[in-house]
């Protein structure tokens, strides 16, 4: 299906001239970088050839995701059955089936397809592909599982669209302003349980493994719905404390616990099943798990960057520019600022967008502050400062190959993207 991830032809040269660091300096580990991007252009972009290969695997991935997402001229009996959470020994009548397949389909197939169809780099699923093959494991037998969690994170991208009443995902209107939201929210909902129905193509056996994977699945869904609740109420008080007090750190550590729990803990699982599923040890999974947070949550701050610096494609913004700053919510770069810039200065600011409503020419005067304060530098610096302890600890519980050194740049590239979705 074109899932696995090789570099074959593909030499050391080759991938530190795209920006990648070459094989190990003879201690297992890789040279530090300097300054703020990664890219040999200094955009963070991705290396051409990881492109590439990124396309031909997001290809392969598609493949078992329409598997479980089908057309719906691909709705028989046994994908229905599927959809609607019927075992084999409860009856359903084939011409009933057929009767109500498209309307299954319209409500809860394609308002998911809609965004997964938009595209988007697939990192997560990726990355674990890579984690998985790097430990001797086979990704391709674990295709479904990757699928199915991709499908799971889109439905969380569904449902975070309607509580912050995004109107653009993926540079496309989001889910619920084409399907309605009633529709949209259930169809969401329902994408988080295609990891079951994966889970029992690529495990039908291994009962124990099953269980394992799929408690490490429910706590994680469990981390993210907290880490969503502290984010939708939001931190509006503690903003106004910090700023009064001039003290930034109880207010930096709120935002660090809900990105964490939103993006840190659900990426921290992925590597846990992938170690899981390759039977790695206590030590090398536990690794792993420390990696995988730091990567979501550093991508989550890196989120709260280009929110602000807008992210496009072909030319146009994928998502509305500045949407938290306009909804007055307070994200990393302000909880940097209060630091950062001088007292009544940050009060004014916060006072102009506390609110929301927030207008174009204060979205400039803000972006520009925080900006020219070193806010969004600080930002991406602590992005540096999650990774490089999760790796270090990681590296040498990995096998010493260019694979796994791979893994790392990936994840620094990751994290560190550029604007073009």
């Amino acid at each position: 299906m074109g899932v696995h991830v090789r570099f074959t032809g593909v030499t050391d040269r080759t991938l530190a001239h795209q920006g990648f660091p070459a094989e190990h300096d003879g201690h297992g580990e890789v040279p530090a970088q300097g300054g703020d991007s990664d890219g040999p252009d200094g955009t963070g972009e991705l290396p051409p050839v990881v492109r590439r290969d990124m396309l031909r695997f997001s290809t392969g991935i598609g493949t078992h995701l329409t598997a479980l997402y089908p057309d719906v001229e691909a709705l028989d009996l046994t994908v229905t059955r599927d959809l609607l959470g019927l075992t084999e020994d409860q009856r359903l009548d084939p011409a009933l089936a057929d009767q109500i397949a498209g309307r299954l389909h319209d409500t809860l197939v394609r308002p998911v397809r809609h965004l997964i169809d938009s595209g988007g780099h697939r990192w997560r699923p990726y990355l674990l592909a890579k984690v998985i093959d790097v430990l001797g494991g086979d990704s391709e037998r674990f295709a479904p599982l990757l699928a199915a969690g991709e499908l799971m994170h889109t439905g969380s991208l569904i449902i975070d669209d309607i509580e912050d009443d995004a109107g653009l995902r993926r540079g496309r209107a989001a889910s619920h302003t084409v399907f309605g939201t009633a529709v949209a929210l259930n169809a969401g909902t329902a994408a988080y349980f295609a990891f079951d129905r994966a889970l029992h193509l690529v495990l039908p056996d291994d009962v124990p493994l099953r269980c394992a994977v799929q408690d490490a699945y429910l706590r994680a869904l469990r981390s993210a719905h907290a880490g969503q609740a502290l984010d939708i109420i939001g931190l509006r008080e503690q903003m106004d404390t910090a700023v009064a007090t001039g003290r930034a750190g109880p207010l930096l550590e709120q935002v660090r616990l809900t990105h964490r729990l939103k993006s840190g803990i659900p990426v921290r699982t992925a590597f846990e099943v992938g170690a899981l599923l390759v039977g790695a040890p206590p030590d090398l999974r536990r690794g792993l798990q420390r990696f995988g947070e730091a990567i979501g949550t550093a991508y989550q701050v890196t989120d709260d960057v280009l929110d602000l610096r807008g992210v496009m494609r072909a030319g146009a913004p994928t998502k509305t520019v500045a949407e938290d700053l306009r909804n007055g919510k307070v994200t990393m770069p302000l909880a940097q600022a209060v630091a950062l810039l001088p007292r009544q200065e940050m009060a004014d600011m916060w006072q102009r967008i506390r609110g929301g409503a927030v207008t174009d020419g204060t979205v400039r005067d803000v972006v520009t502050a925080l900006e020219s304060c070193g806010a969004l530098h600080a930002c991406v610096e602590e992005t540096e400062h999650m990774l490089q302890p999760a790796w270090t600890a990681l590296r040498p519980l990995l096998p010493r190959t260019r694979s796994a050194l791979f893994i790392q740049a990936l994840a620094r590239f990751t994290v560190r993207r550029a604007r073009v979705a």
